[in-house]
């Protein structure tokens, strides 16, 4: 039975991994910030607490040796997938907030590894449509193959362009290490664009909702009444598909040292949340703002996912749909 690590289990993306890795037979240990969303978690899978799952507190990845421990287990490690970063765009200081925990954090991790776990065959590393994108060329049709061009002068201006170069700084740095001495290969990419779908980690009240489905929330709470919650990112993926696509990036020999670009669809309208509006309420008044910019609008090549992963994707509706169904137990 594989022996796989998970950073930061209590996250959206990181609870639909788990859920699929301990489906697929793997015994799981998951990094946690504390002792409480570790019970938490072990007390949603209750057959498995104790022998397939388990849980480590790493209370700050930025920190020196944050992850020495939690990369020691017996039986030791074959895979390491990291998820464990930042995402959100209400940063104050973007080099605090973003930039430290999401490069560190990662680096961090392969030294760890490298030091204290020479068993681990493969890292599995979560990035973002953000570290592809060009701001600059609007109607590209992007794939693994690009880079977002942002600059560390620019990675300080804003809470957007702080997430954005996170991802890519993170990504370039684990680059540049030598981790010729990790399995068969250096590590992975798992690149996504927005991720949309239902909830499966403990929630206490929407405020503490991912990122990514806000939006729905606002839609569905009529907090979006007067115009469309703005997004910069017309892609989508479910984030059931983008945790089969984490789980097959670690099992698959022909994955080792690919990048994978997980999207399975385009807003149909290439436009704003105003394009979910049927799917997400009835609450809906307004249809003002929220257009993309009338210069066009980029498209995508997830053909690598296909043909290497043997990816499929859920269209739009279904992963609206089923975020919609995973949140109505808190407006009841």
């Amino acid at each position: 039975m594989p022996r796989i690590l998970l950073t930061g289990g209590s996250g959206f993306i990181a609870a639909h991994i788990l859920d699929t890795l301990l489906q697929r037979g793997h015994s799981v240990v998951t990094t946690v910030r504390s002792g409480i969303k570790g019970q938490r978690i072990l007390d949603a899978y209750p057959e498995n607490a104790g022998s397939t799952l388990d849980y480590v507190n790493v209370e700050d990845i930025e920190q020196p040796g944050a992850f020495d421990k939690a990369v020691i287990s017996e039986p030791p490690f074959d895979f390491v997938i990291h998820t464990a970063s930042p995402y959100h765009f209400k940063s104050q200081d973007n080099q605090k907030e973003l930039l430290g925990p999401a490069v560190n954090g990662t680096i961090g991790l392969l030294e760890s590894i490298v030091k204290n776990a020479p068993s681990v065959k493969r890292v599995v590393i979560t990035s973002s449509s953000a570290a592809i994108l060009d701001p600059s060329q609007p109607t590209k049709v992007y794939s693994e193959a690009d880079w977002c061009p942002i600059t560390k002068e620019q990675a300080l201006l804003g809470p957007a362009n702080g997430y954005r170069a996170s991802k890519t700084f993170a990504k370039s740095s684990t680059a540049m290490l030598s981790l010729g001495c990790i399995g068969n290969g250096p590590h992975g990419d798992v690149t996504r664009p927005l991720v949309l779908g239902p909830v499966l980690h403990h929630l206490d009240s929407l405020a503490q909702l991912n990122t990514s489905n806000q939006r729905i929330r606002d839609l569905m709470t009529g907090a979006a009444r007067d115009a469309c919650p703005p997004t910069g990112n017309h892609l989508f993926v479910d984030v059931r598909d983008l945790a089969m696509g984490h789980a097959l990036a670690a099992e698959r020999p022909d994955a080792a040292g690919r990048r994978f670009f997980m999207v399975g669809a385009a807003s149909p309208t290439r436009r704003s949340p105003r394009s979910w509006l049927p799917i997400a309420t009835s609450h809906w008044q307004g249809a003002g703002a929220g257009d993309y910019p009338s210069q066009g609008s980029y498209g995508f090549d997830n053909s690598v996912s296909k043909r290497v992963l043997g990816m499929t994707y859920r269209p739009l509706r279904e992963s609206v749909a089923d975020a919609v169904t995973s949140l109505q137990r808190f407006l009841a």
